[in-house]
């Protein structure tokens, strides 16, 4: 199931059967799941606080009328939409119960396709406030700064956990984005180290030519300022840990030194005439498959199977879809609580953004588009790149054809799963799809 609203139904009541099977007909032809009844009593099971759908309710019935429904699925849960279908002297009384929360009235007699548009419209709110609040809960429910309850991120939590009572170096392995170095922080927080120094370097942000003396330390006095040299990174990570970040782009002298340090646990300064032991776990990370750097000889073997005692492989957001929502929250949450605001509610583009999108700066571009959404920035470039001028109708065209484009691109042209992705009917999709132009060849291969 997925934790975006994708599934719901309409629940039509009317008790003049004829008015309810052509009804019932129409939205079915819309694409909308739909179910009939004759009477206010029989449609009431089927309403729960979590119901998905919303109820469309005739006002003049026999025994319970439809302003007494509307006040009995109000009582279960205010947020479900219930659209009133009105006969011309009802109107006013309709008008009341849009004050008292119901969603919208139809007044006798009323087009398809404005019974379509309302009730699409009313689904929408409803699938909004699911959401919402699923967003919510998740984000209560987080005990973990490694976001996810999908198997990939459960297993990895889990390893985590008893590679860090084990005292063994760690490689880790994962793409620009997806927490490498929170992993690293989770190893030594729980580990007998963390009563010592976690130190961190960026290998890609050292200059070559004071890598060794900010590594290593050094033990000579400047010339200048007759100071001591500096102790160094590997120093300071003395009986702690030592973080080795992109690591695939150390230079070849340094990873020879580099070498040394790992298999004796000692370290030499420079200007040092002999070497001096080091307590320490070493924990590196690469954004790419070290072995690929290996054969490319741009990184040591023997330094490789060094790092290699244990890999750990973060899954990009991409593989684990599932997870996306809680940590959206988590960041929705956290941004939300810095800016002072409460009740922030996401509306249909943000979701939609969060269900096609592909994430490719993984969670630290996930993180980013939450706070962009709650400052009301222009984070989605099809949305940011929309003329303002352009006719409503124009702005829809254009908006319709992004989703249905990006999701044929997330499906690579498989028709089936691009229903399933956008919740329509396959007679509905290749409608739009022809009315827009759109060839799903062109996104198959």
């Amino acid at each position: 199931m997925s934790f975006f609203t994708t599934e719901q139904t309409v629940l039509f009541v009317d008790d003049d059967a004829a008015l309810r099977e052509a009804n019932a007909q129409t939205l079915d032809l819309a694409g909308l799941a739909v179910e009939s009844f004759a009477d206010a009593q029989s449609v009431l099971p089927r309403i729960a606080a979590d119901f998905a759908g919303i109820v469309v309710t005739d006002i003049r019935m026999p025994g319970m009328d439809g302003l007494e429904l509307r006040a009995a699925i109000h009582a279960i849960d205010p947020d479900i939409p219930v659209v009133l279908i009105t006969g011309h002297a009802d109107v006013t009384m309709a008008v009341r119960a849009l004050h008292d929360g119901a969603f919208d009235f139809l007044a006798k007699p009323f087009a398809a396709d404005h019974l379509v548009g309302v009730v699409r419209r009313a689904l929408s709110h409803r699938a909004l406030i699911l959401d919402n609040r699923r967003l919510t809960a998740a984000a209560a429910a987080i005990d973990s700064p490694l976001i996810g309850e999908s198997p990939a991120m459960v297993r990895l939590r889990e390893t985590i956990t008893q590679l860090a009572q084990a005292d063994i170096d760690v490689l880790i392995e994962g793409e620009t984005g997806t927490g490498k170095e929170l992993v690293a922080h989770m190893l030594h927080r729980q580990s007998r180290r963390s009563a010592a120094s976690l130190v961190a370097v960026n290998c890609a942000a050292l200059p070559h030519d004071l890598a060794e003396a900010e590594l290593f330390g050094s033990d000579l006095t400047d010339r200048t300022t007759g100071k001591l040299g500096q102790a160094g990174r590997i120093r300071s990570a003395h009986r702690g840990t030592l973080f080795l970040d992109e690591i695939d782009t150390m230079h070849p002298a340094v990873q020879a030194k580099l070498l040394r340090v790992i298999e004796e646990r000692e370290v030499q300064p420079l200007g040092a005439s002999a070497p001096e032991p080091v307590d320490l776990r070493v924990v590196a990370a690469t954004k790419t498959d070290l072995m690929d750097a290996v054969r490319g000889g741009d990184f040591r073997e023997d330094l490789y199977y060094r790092l290699h005692v244990v890999k750990l492989r973060i899954p990009p957001l991409r593989e684990r879809r599932s997870d996306i929502p809680q940590t959206f929250a988590y960041f929705l949450d956290e941004a939300t609580s810095k800016m002072g605001l409460a009740g922030f509610q996401i509306d249909d583009a943000t979701r939609r953004h969060l269900v096609e999108h592909d994430w490719p700066g993984n969670v630290r571009e996930l993180k980013n588009f939450a706070y962009s959404v709650v400052l009301d920035l222009p984070s989605d470039p099809a949305r940011a790149a929309m003329p303002t001028g352009a006719p409503l109708a124009e702005r829809l065209r254009r908006f319709e054809m992004a989703i249905i484009e990006d999701t044929l691109a997330h499906t690579r042209g498989h028709i089936a799963e691009t229903m399933a992705q956008l919740g329509v009917p396959r007679k509905t999709l290749y409608d739009k799809m022809a009315k827009l132009g759109i060839d799903p060849k062109r996104f198959r291969g």
